[in-house]
């Protein structure tokens, strides 16, 4: 009986140091993976509809970080100021995106990715001018791509939810590339 309750007790403490060390690899998964995985579980919604929220979702949050850094850390006062149009304006879209998401049951990530997590990390570390130029590089690069896959969510998503939310926030999106374009002197 006592190698029983030993054997007992061994397993019961070699699964709490496991725990304890982080053996469970779903706790070692970046917020936009575990939206996705929880997604792929409930199948609130298809696919594409989902995975674009969650892109989506992780993509404002970002943007919204970036803004303050802008705001903060910013030398022109346009790059300041088109921070803090990031901020209002992707915030007031997060608040959107995940009213729709929770009506459909569709898990957002609940914190930056790890992409964006770096991103955010690597802008950061600039100061003056270099923060300036990479901010407005960043921001550049982001919404020539979100501008683009707004565009193919609003023609193609499945869910027409999310679909209309794609339709509605494009010109919004349009708006911040036209104006980043200006900053950056591209066109």
């Amino acid at each position: 009986m006592k190698k029983v309750f030993f054997g007992f007790t061994m397993l019961i403490s070699a699964y709490a140091i496991q725990s304890c060390s982080g053996g469970n690899t779903a706790d070692n998964k970046d917020s936009v993976d575990s939206a996705k995985q929880e997604n792929k579980e409930v199948k609130a919604v298809q696919k594409d509809a989902s995975d674009f929220a969650v892109k989506a979702a992780d993509g404002g949050m970002m943007e919204v970080e970036a803004g303050k850094l802008a705001q903060e850390k910013g030398v022109s006062k346009r790059v300041k100021n088109f921070g803090a149009m990031m901020v209002k304006d992707h915030t007031a879209a997060n608040d959107q995106l995940k009213s729709i998401a929770s009506s459909l049951n569709v898990a957002l990530p609940d914190s930056l990715g790890n992409d964006a997590k770096d991103e955010i990390a690597k802008l950061s570390k600039k100061q003056g001018k270099d923060f300036d130029k990479a901010y407005v590089d960043m921001m550049l690069d982001d919404h020539e791509k979100d501008v683009t896959e707004f565009r193919k969510a609003a023609d193609n998503l499945s869910d027409s939810s999310i679909k209309e939310f794609a339709r509605k926030t494009l010109p919004v999106l349009e708006t911040h590339l036209d104006s980043i374009r200006a900053i950056s002197g591209k066109k």
